[in-house]
């Protein structure tokens, strides 16, 4: 999967993809290059155009239901669960007022 997000990235970037380019992204990323699996790869993308083939890859995704309902609930736990409820509630905490001392972007 490395290899072809490479690959990927580098037509994105308007470069060809040669084996060697693959293997410097992934290199570069901190991953290690599969020599055999860049050159299966590049045997299968030949003459494909890889704009096609993810245009065609979304029209597939169309017809796969994703998400779902969230399944059937629980059965009723009776009164002893709302009871045990309230138990857990905690009291709010109180707010601290950083009167300007943080800023999480780095502001005055």
């Amino acid at each position: 999967m490395k290899h072809v997000a490479a690959l990927m990235m580098l037509k994105m970037a308007g470069k060809t993809g040669t084996a060697d380019e693959i293997t410097a992204v992934v290199t570069a990323a901190g991953g290690e290059a599969d020599a055999d699996a860049i050159t299966k790869l590049l045997a299968d993308m030949e003459g494909k155009d890889i704009d096609t083939l993810l245009a065609g890859g979304m029209e597939a995704l169309k017809d796969i239901k994703m998400g779902g309902g969230g399944g059937g609930g629980g059965g009723g736990g009776g009164a002893d669960a709302a009871e045990e409820v309230k138990e857990e509630e905690k009291p709010e905490e109180e707010e601290m007022d950083l009167s300007g001392g943080m800023d999480m972007f780095g502001g005055d």
